[in-house]
């Protein structure tokens, strides 16, 4: 709201939705007042000021009781602290609602919330739009009405607007909150340009040669991620229709795609039978197809085939032309023994078997091609998560390797992200996080329409205090990667490290919906409940979890939390019992929430130098919040590489 608008009228009480604008908009906000009253919601506005009144309390209190917030942006509000001020409050609460009025987008820290676009909008017909911003309003109001939907362009009466109140869960559907709701005609511009490579078929006739159609089906889909204008959903989600069970227009339409891309594989000694198809996802049926019957050492050039004719196959469809013809990603091999290798490698590391295993088939990739940098990357990662995960290794020196490895990736690859990748992880992991960031910007930078590197970037940006790059990212993977619970379990991490902590428990549920078995998120989703007050709930999400690392924890804080100092006793020293010096991180949160602060910091620097990851999450951890104000807390954070102001 402009502070220079002059206040008419008589203040309203009452009133639900707060609008809040620019002065050089107020003939629009108006109408959109108008729009909202008509329906049935009290609007406040600043023309509701009475004369004499104080400007800045009657607005205070206006803002505060409002159930929704309504932000009109356009370029002139853009430049008012007033407006970014109410949008703050609006968004802190989860009730903000966005509206771009000339179709420029919200600014920084505000883009993690799609907005409604009303560029055009004549003020008086019910127009797709509009009727989207009246049902996020009744959303936000708890109102799951579904009435017919308004004609576009119907002229504005009470009975179309009301009419037009239909149920935001329906728009939003299988993205789990409205912050990461769409217009239909914004997911039909991003589903024009996007393709789903599903999990290849194993006609082998042995399970055992799945990794090798797995591993196919991934390396057209790493092709066709570097082409520019093309977006490419990533793998867990492909993934998540394997059983073969959905049609392709449902399936099109779960992921947001308008192209699917199937196939299978048969391999006979030598020989492999590589069978695509690209299909529509609008109506079911073909657009191209082609069969593939190769000796073995030909698997490259025919991956890249395969992309190359998907390309040609969707033609005029990629919007903005692309950047040519596909190539293979860099840090790959031309050996054949060592590609295999490489997949049975990571057939493990991705159904999470065996790390040892894993780590064995990679370094059997390396005898085979010393330069497969690919194989270097995944290496590095694989020694990390040994190191996190197994009694008896010195972490210390196995996080040097990974780094050796991680570099040597680099050198053999610059242009690889997930070489950049990997030595952003190990630092990370190894609390290097000033040395981190170099390369996980450079994987940003070359990966960036890869779900894993951007979910990956998105949680170190947010673990480093830039907000509005970290919420950027999450969108961005979580429109590459709808259906995976991990990136869902990030994007609710990044939100409580901004404090966003109703965003975060929606994704944390979302991420529960997804796999119900997740371990460590009935926690996390009982973190942002205790955040918002709700404490009983909390302690009923701590008893659902499974993981004892996250469940005794939650209790030891919980239970003090609502007085039952013997019941979080218990749980503090089962927590100790059962994990040990692994769980000195989560005693520090403890300590610091049983106002223990000096105890506290004593975990904390043991946790320093036993590498314990979770100090990754120091700088903006709410459980930590009691020690902020410590001189050795603020230099231990310094000595991580987070940025602190006493």
């Amino acid at each position: 709201m402009a502070p220079d608008a002059t206040p008419t009228g008589s203040a309203e009480a009452g009133a639900t939705v707060f609008v809040s604008y620019a002065h050089e908009d107020r003939d629009t906000a108006e109408a959109i007042v108008a729009c909202l009253e008509t329906a049935g919601y009290r609007a406040w506005w600043d023309g509701l000021i009475p004369a004499g009144a104080v400007f800045a309390s009657t607005t205070e209190r206006a803002l505060e009781s409002a159930r929704v917030v309504v932000v009109l942006w356009s370029r002139a509000s853009l430049q008012s602290h007033w407006v970014r001020d109410e949008a703050t409050h609006g968004r802190d609460r989860n009730r903000l609602v966005p509206v771009s009025l000339d179709g420029v987008e919200p600014p920084i820290g505000f883009r993690q919330h799609l907005f409604i676009n009303l560029a055009g909008w004549d003020r008086r017909s019910v127009t797709a739009p509009v009727r989207a911003l009246l049902a996020s309003v009744s959303a936000l109001h708890g109102e799951p009405v579904a009435p017919p939907a308004v004609a576009a362009g119907a002229p504005l009466s009470r009975r179309s607007l009301l009419a037009a109140g239909c149920s935001l869960a329906v728009a939003a559907a299988g993205a789990g909150a409205y912050l990461w709701h769409r217009t239909a005609a914004e997911r039909e511009r991003l589903a024009a340009n996007a393709i789903a490579v599903l999990p290849f078929t194993n006609l082998s006739g042995d399970p055992a040669q799945a990794y090798f159609s797995d591993g196919i089906s991934a390396e057209v889909r790493a092709a066709l991620v570097r082409v520019r204008n093309l977006r490419v959903i990533a793998q867990v989600s492909s993934e998540a229709f394997r059983d073969g069970h959905s049609n392709a227009v449902t399936i099109a339409n779960s992921l947001g795609v308008s192209s699917l891309l199937e196939g299978s594989v048969r391999r006979a000694g030598s020989r492999f039978r590589i069978a695509t198809e690209l299909v529509d996802g609008r109506t079911g049926f073909s657009l191209w197809s082609q069969t593939f019957d190769r000796p073995v050492d030909d698997v490259f050039a025919v991956q890249r085939e395969i992309a190359s004719s998907v390309l040609a196959a969707l033609g005029d469809a990629l919007r903005g032309g692309t950047a040519g013809a596909p190539t293979s990603a860099p840090g790959g091999t031309s050996v054949v023994g060592a590609y295999e290798a490489f997949l049975r490698g990571r057939a493990l590391s991705n159904a999470d078997d065996d790390d040892r295993a894993a780590l064995l088939a990679y370094e059997a990739a390396l005898a085979a091609d010393p330069a497969f940098a690919l194989a270097h990357a995944a290496r590095a990662q694989c020694l990390v998560a040994i190191s996190n995960r197994y009694g008896g290794v010195d972490r210390r020196q196995t996080i040097a390797e990974a780094e050796r490895a991680a570099r040597r990736a680099i050198e053999l690859a610059p242009d690889c992200a997930p070489a950049h990748l990997a030595l952003g992880f190990v630092r990370s992991v190894g609390l290097d996080l000033r040395g981190a960031r170099e390369p996980y910007e450079s994987a940003y930078q070359l990966g960036g329409g890869d779900g894993h590197v951007l979910a990956v970037y998105s949680v170190f940006a947010a673990e480093t205090g830039r907000a509005a790059e970290a919420a950027t990212a999450m969108s961005r993977a979580l429109e590459r990667d709808p259906l995976n619970p991990v990136v869902q379990a990030d994007a609710g991490y990044v939100h409580a490290m901004a404090r966003h902590y109703a965003d975060a428990l929606v994704a944390h549920q979302r991420a529960l919906e997804l796999n119900p078995k997740y371990a460590g998120e009935h926690w996390e989703s009982a973190r942002a409940l205790l955040a918002l007050g709700r404490t009983g709930e909390a302690r009923e999400a701590c008893l659902r979890e499974a993981l004892p690392l996250a469940r005794f924890t939650g209790l030891a804080v919980v239970e003090r939390r609502v007085g039952n100092a013997a019941a979080a006793d218990t749980a503090f020293a089962t927590l100790k019992q059962e994990a040990g010096d692994d769980s000195l991180y989560q005693q520090a949160e403890v300590l610091a929430q049983w106002g223990r602060p000096d105890e506290a910091m004593v975990a904390l620097h043991r946790a320093r130098n036993l590498f314990d990851g979770g100090l990754t999450s120091l700088a903006y951890d709410e459980l930590l919040d009691p020690l902020r104000g410590r001189a050795d807390f603020q230099a231990l954070a310094r000595d991580l590489g987070f940025d602190v102001h006493a």
